[in-house]
């Protein structure tokens, strides 16, 4: 799988709250770390478990991705997300660091975001 059809997969299965097609876009034994501070979450159920926890209160996803960095098997990419969460607007800038397997599956992501309660649109220049 390329790269940036790994983004638009991942990004349709956000949008659309759909933890089976996440699980799918990663290895048996992957490991997904949503946040620098927490515990991993080791293995495609708890991959899948973790997604339908985290967009339950999710809705009117405006979600953006930059442009890829690619080098090897490793990718970076900024993402911007404009949700409506509990009837809040909340802006979440983050960036995933992925690490691909030989078959085009993610074996680790790891996340940093940051939340804002309020919408906000990304700066001018932003994902380049």
């Amino acid at each position: 799988m390329e790269v940036r059809t790994w983004i638009e997969a991942y990004g349709r299965a956000w949008r659309e709250g759909d933890s089976e097609a996440v699980g799918e876009l990663f290895t048996d034994d992957a490991v997904y770390r949503s946040h620098p501070f927490r515990e991993p979450h080791v293995g495609r159920d708890a991959i899948r478990a973790y997604w339908r926890a985290a967009t339950a209160s999710q809705e009117e996803i405006d979600l953006r991705f930059g442009e890829p960095i690619v080098a090897g098997n490793r990718t970076a990419v900024e993402w911007w997300a404009i949700i409506r969460e509990n009837g809040e607007d909340v802006t979440l800038p983050g960036i995933l660091v992925l690490r691909f397997a030989p078959d085009g599956r993610c074996e680790e992501l790891r996340e940093a975001w940051h939340y804002r309660l309020t919408r906000r649109e990304p700066p001018n220049g932003w994902g380049r």
